[in-house]
């Protein structure tokens, strides 16, 4: 779809900087120099293209109790769109590729911190007759800031947001807190006041409902309240998951490096396993495959890491947000 400029800033301002405000599109339109109308006007037309999946809050699983892993698994490939469809069936998978390697299908796993994900990853195994399971679980978080940037800003090693998540634990969850997680985690309604909304349906204020919201950043529960993308509607077709083989002694600093580049969405340290050495993952979102092949050769030159392998997604079988507290 055709995108004008207050179209590419609008996007950019929606994923990183969603104003958790009594009148947030009126608040976004003072930024960008428009009307609240006009601003809800593109945001409907947008969210119609498909182009914006949702606009609702991204948590940190672990501050919910939540726990995840990254599984790999190698099937048949006469029988891995049926794999696929099985595993895409379960509640805890929220993201199912098929990428361009032995090992063939990726997917998330996320459950309870009391699941054994390890046992579960292995029982999907069985159950698909994979001639490999590997669970690996991420041990520390460099970045998870899923922002694509359309306003085409160079890259480099030193811009860009970093975030750096540790996993923490679970703090005391109230059952307001439960609730409003429940609100929150739902598409946000395309109207003046959409706060409004969401507050009276928990018999709230606004204005307690809105600090209660923030607080949950402050808490580490939230990591930010935005919109999620169609990466490949807005253009970054050739989405590359680059695993990275990295001495002990460097992965904090090398962790850093790869974070700080706009076109990287995730920088995760995982547990490796002994068919699977790799212990650095980075998200890299290209608008061609060689974009993200020349920034995987960069990131290699600028770190002195030649040990990694690029793995382009060939099709996606699922992305969908992970909902908690849905029992």
């Amino acid at each position: 779809m055709s995108l004008d400029i207050i179209d590419r800033k609008l996007l950019n301002l929606v994923q990183s900087d969603f104003p958790l405000h009594q009148g947030p599109f009126a608040a976004l339109g003072s930024i960008l120099g428009v009307s609240e109308d006009d601003v809800l006007q593109r945001v409907r037309r947008l969210k119609e293209k498909r182009l914006i999946r949702s606009i609702s809050a991204i948590f940190n699983a672990a501050g919910l109790g939540y726990h995840s892993t990254l599984v790999a698994m190698r099937l048949d490939a006469a029988r891995v769109d049926e794999a696929a469809a099985l595993i895409s069936s379960h509640p805890g998978v929220s993201h199912n590729y098929l990428r361009d390697h032995y090992l063939n299908l990726w997917f998330t796993l996320t459950a309870t911190g009391d699941t054994d994900l390890g046992a579960t990853a292995a029982k999907l195994g069985g159950i698909t007759k994979a001639e490999l399971t590997l669970s690996l679980p991420a041990l520390r978080s460099f970045k998870i800031n899923v922002c694509f940037d359309m306003l085409g800003q160079e890259d480099g090693p030193d811009n860009g947001e970093v975030v750096h998540y540790q996993r923490t634990e679970t703090d005391d969850l109230s059952d307001g807190d439960i609730a409003l997680v429940r609100e929150l985690q739902r598409d946000l309604p395309l109207e003046a006041r959409p706060f409004n909304t969401m507050a009276g349906n928990l018999g709230l204020e606004l204005a307690e409902f809105l600090h209660r919201a923030a607080s949950f950043k402050e808490r580490g529960i939230m990591r930010r309240y935005g919109a999620r993308l169609n990466h490949r509607r807005a253009g970054f077709v050739a989405n590359a998951m680059s695993c990275w083989l990295v001495a002990p002694d460097r992965l904090d600093q090398v962790g850093k490096a790869i974070a700080g580049y706009r076109k990287v969405s995730h920088c995760y340290e995982r547990q490796t396993a002994p068919e699977w050495p790799y212990n650095l993952y980075a998200m890299i979102h290209g608008h061609t495959e060689e974009e993200s092949r020349a920034l995987a050769r960069q990131i290699s030159e600028e770190t002195g890491i030649v040990d990694y392998i690029l793995l382009h997604s060939t099709k996606e079988y699922l992305k969908r947000r992970v909902k908690y507290f849905t029992s």
